[in-house]
């Protein structure tokens, strides 16, 4: 656990003291500011986020395969990583480190997105359990796409490659929901059970259900899975 840790402190201060963390985090925050007007500038605007939360989740497949691209990548293109897997560090501790400053790095910019609830608090009379329930899925959806960018910076040293495999799988696993609209049967709810999208959707209306909450949690503890596994066959090669 102190080693999980340690990486995650050393790739946080890596995020919050380089330029591009903050030019990712920026981007971030002016889209979904945009979308946050947007929504409240609509004829008949109700005092609700779930308008700009459901677009925002699209900014993922392009926000998260960005901020996790140079995690494993670049340790393997400088050869520290060769490092790291010879010191008493193991495989998992390497892969859920990084992950957590990455996970970090989420919750600090959809922290400062508040902001946006606060003015609905102040300006409406929103009510409260859709706020939360839609920040919950936000940030279970942010943190399975955070997964699938680890897992994609595992498999390359080319960190522009390693963004391409992220967004290509995540742009893959939200488009199955539109696939799953096209066909019928048993096919159509085994590809809807399979999309990130489509177990957001309930959490931008306001409920909370426990299987959306265990399927992105699954999600993410496979993903991550693959990625400790791809760097155990790293000690073969």
């Amino acid at each position: 656990m102190g080693n999980t840790l340690t990486i995650a402190w050393k790739e946080t201060r890596a995020y919050f003291s380089s330029p591009m963390g903050y030019i990712i985090g920026g981007v971030f925050l002016a889209l979904t500011g945009y979308l946050f007007a947007q929504s409240v500038s609509a004829p008949f605007a109700e005092a609700s986020i779930r308008n700009w939360i459901g677009s925002a989740t699209m900014l993922f497949t392009l926000w998260s395969p960005v901020l996790t691209m140079r995690l494993l990548a670049e340790e393997q293109k400088l050869g520290t990583l060769e490092l790291l897997m010879t010191s008493p560090v193991r495989d998992f501790e390497i892969v859920v480190g990084k992950y957590l400053a990455s996970l970090v790095m989420l919750l600090s910019i959809l922290a400062l997105t508040a902001v946006y609830a606060l003015l609905l608090l102040l300006f409406g009379d929103p009510d409260i359990g859709p706020l939360l329930a839609g920040y919950l899925g936000l940030v279970l959806f942010g943190a399975a796409t955070l997964a699938v960018g680890v897992l994609a910076s595992s498999l390359t040293s080319n960190q522009i490659v390693a963004a391409v495999i992220s967004f290509g799988i995540l742009l893959f696993l939200t488009l199955l929901e539109q696939a799953a609209d096209v066909t019928p049967g048993t096919p159509a709810l085994l590809l809807e059970q399979l999309s990130l999208t489509g177990h957001f959707h309930d959490f931008a209306r306001g409920v909370i259900d426990t299987n959306n909450v265990i399927y992105y949690l699954s999600f993410i503890f496979v993903t991550l899975f693959l990625a400790i596994r791809n760097l155990e066959s790293k000690r073969w090669r």
